[in-house]
């Protein structure tokens, strides 16, 4: 089979404490070891976290996310979309390149996490900063419950680890993952991540593998018409 024209984005998704990232390090693992197998120079995976609180945006929401700082709904959706915005040249560059880009969150954890406070934004308003941005070929949902979440290391450090927020992110993100699948802008897998972490490692290679050698289109804009 000939490469692909480009690389492919995979977005990570699930609640607080899913696993994203530890699954997300294990599949870049997975991707860079098959790439030096192949003896390729180039590199054949990137991972980009989301915030990223490096940048001086980043570094405004990590602020928020630690409860140090308070700020308006509307402004603290907008800086993480800003966030999303600083990285997008950069996620087209690795695509054009020929690297797969993974995800560690995108833009519909921005839509899940501001559509549940109360009183809620409005999922279309959440949804329209975001419009434009480069389209996962593939998300990959992490479900867990949120009981089993809080049994894990480090639940509750920042400000949306509760249980009754966790269970109304989910209910937006089944909405998401609907909506998505109904759509054009990229396919949509739920993985069940209450499993043992090699088998919810392996289900995501399943769904992840048939994508790799299929990216033969050019990326498009998520949620464009």
């Amino acid at each position: 089979m000939s490469p692909p024209n480009r690389g492919a984005f995979i977005a990570i998704e699930g609640l607080d404490r899913s696993g994203k990232s530890t699954q997300a390090a294990r599949l870049l693992s997975r991707l860079q070891s098959d790439s030096a197998h192949a003896q390729s120079s180039d590199p054949s995976a990137v991972l980009i976290k989301f915030p990223d609180r490096t940048t001086a945006i980043g570094k405004t929401i990590d602020g928020y996310l630690r409860s140090e700082t308070e700020l308006d709904d509307h402004a603290i959706h907008l800086l993480f979309s800003a966030n999303r915005w600083e990285l997008a040249p950069i996620i087209q560059a690795h695509l054009t390149a020929g690297t797969t880009v993974l995800a560690d969150r995108y833009a519909f954890s921005g839509i899940a996490f501001s559509a549940q406070k109360t009183p809620p934004l409005r999922y279309e308003w959440c949804r329209a900063p975001d419009v434009g941005l480069p389209a996962p070929d593939l998300t990959l949902f992490l479900n867990v419950e949120p009981e089993v979440a809080m049994l894990r290391g480090g639940y509750g450090e920042e400000r949306y680890e509760t249980r009754e927020v966790q269970r109304k992110v989910r209910e937006v993100f089944e909405r998401i993952g609907r909506e998505m699948n109904e759509g054009e802008s990229g396919k949509w897998v739920v993985v069940d991540a209450g499993q043992d972490r090699d088998k919810v490692a392996q289900d995501i290679w399943e769904a992840v593998e048939p994508v790799l050698n299929c990216v033969d289109s050019p990326v498009t804009g998520l949620w464009e018409i």
